[in-house]
């Protein structure tokens, strides 16, 4: 392989790399949960930092899914997502942050929180997925009680 060929190569991995959260993103405001599931590997998992005790983790395509389904129906996110840096890129793993705001459909659209995503990216079939997303949050207000 030339040294073009694999330049060209990865540009291509970062590009399907940055998509993985816009597309995620894509997925929550349709709340397409198959959608969100599927950029996961299958023994992907999801981590929730509250910074306050152990983190909440939930593993594999079937818990992926329940947890999705009750997740985005309690408050119907908004996210927007910004400010994605990959690093560490092999040819077929990687990590990355990305940076969030969420608003809450619920509530009129108004601002719930904020926080980062730190993601580990696997390739799986010629394909990236997200090995595993650590969700820590900065700011979240989901109403009476919460913490801002």
């Amino acid at each position: 392989m030339t040294q073009t060929e694999k330049n060209i190569r990865e540009l291509l991995d970062r590009e399907a790399i940055r998509d993985l959260p816009r597309r995620y993103c894509d997925c929550v405001w349709r709340d397409d949960i198959t959608g969100i599931v599927d950029l996961f590997a299958p023994d992907g998992a999801f981590v929730i930092s509250s910074g306050e005790g152990p983190s909440d983790e939930t593993r594999g395509t079937k818990n992926l899914l329940t947890f999705y389904e009750s997740a985005l129906a309690e408050v119907q996110p908004r996210p927007y997502i910004h400010n994605h840096v990959i690093e560490n890129l092999t040819d077929s793993r990687a990590s990355g942050r990305c940076y969030l705001a969420v608003h809450s459909a619920k509530k009129n659209m108004e601002f719930v929180g904020a926080g980062f995503y730190e993601d580990t990216y696997v390739k799986i079939n010629n394909e990236w997925k997200f090995d595993s997303r650590l969700f820590s949050a900065t700011r979240i207000d989901l109403g009476p009680g919460s913490k801002p």
